[in-house]
């Protein structure tokens, strides 16, 4: 379980997250919303340890990780999967050597294992017999799932997303989206989606948690999520409607 505890992040005198508390369970999807510069980004930097809070405690499979030092952290990054924002592949790689990054860096197995772990994985995402392809050749939707295939490599028990659906069309965004659900049905990972987008967080995520100007303001199953009163959390709904109008009036 992944748990944070009165956690605060301050920038320049500024709170970018006041007292958050939350609990994610083991094996949960939570999807984590808020519009740009609501600290949801500082929210997934502080739970894969790349800042430190100033007040408060974040705990990862019971292990508290605001005080620990970096090479402590590193072992505890050891069960957590990233796929970045901009996929974040190394270009001069092919792909292969993209997903076989962190089974090198982190892992001692034989050649012949990583292989095999790299056509495995490519295979679950959706992508065989890829592996000589460089990520210059591929579109944007299949370097989400290099990077997915790249994360799932080390068999983390947790997978954060940071904005898996940006930069993507609508068609490609259902079906990262639908990657996403099969990834946690099939490995049983806890999954953690930073995302602005509503109507994906809906169709992913057992929970939906949101952060609005730094405070966290609502956290409920996407069920009980859309019948909150707030105004604030009501206006991403209207997002939504607005995104499914859109789309009906294109298709017309």
């Amino acid at each position: 379980m992944i748990k944070l505890s009165h956690v605060s992040k301050i920038y320049d005198g500024e709170y970018a997250l006041q007292d958050i508390n939350l609990e994610i369970r083991d094996g949960e999807t939570l999807a984590v919303i808020g519009g740009s510069g609501s600290g949801k980004s500082t929210l997934l930097q502080l739970l894969v340890g790349l800042i430190r809070p100033d007040a408060g405690e974040i705990y990862i499979s019971g292990q508290e990780i605001s005080h620990i030092s970096e090479k402590e952290m590193d072992k505890v990054r050891l069960n957590m999967g990233m796929v970045f924002q901009y996929s974040a592949l190394f270009d001069s790689m092919t792909v292969g050597e993209n997903v076989a990054f962190g089974l090198r860096e982190h892992r001692n197995l034989p050649e012949a294992e990583i292989q095999r772990i790299v056509r495995e994985k490519l295979a679950l995402v959706g992508l065989p017999g890829v592996e000589e392809k460089l990520p210059g050749e591929l579109s944007g939707g299949m370097k989400k799932r290099v990077s997915l295939a790249r994360a799932i490599a080390i068999e983390p028990e947790i997978i954060f997303y940071d904005e898996p659906s940006s930069g993507l069309d609508p068609l490609t965004t259902a079906k990262i989206d639908e990657l996403i659900v099969d990834m946690q049905k099939k490995l049983g990972v806890t999954s953690v989606v930073v995302t602005h987008d509503m109507a994906s967080a809906c169709r992913i995520a057992d929970r939906i948690a949101m952060v609005y100007e730094g405070e966290l303001i609502a956290v409920d199953t996407v069920e009980r999520f859309q019948q909150i009163q707030d105004e604030r959390v009501q206006a991403f709904f209207r997002t939504l409607h607005l995104q499914k109008d859109k789309k009906e009036e294109l298709q017309a």
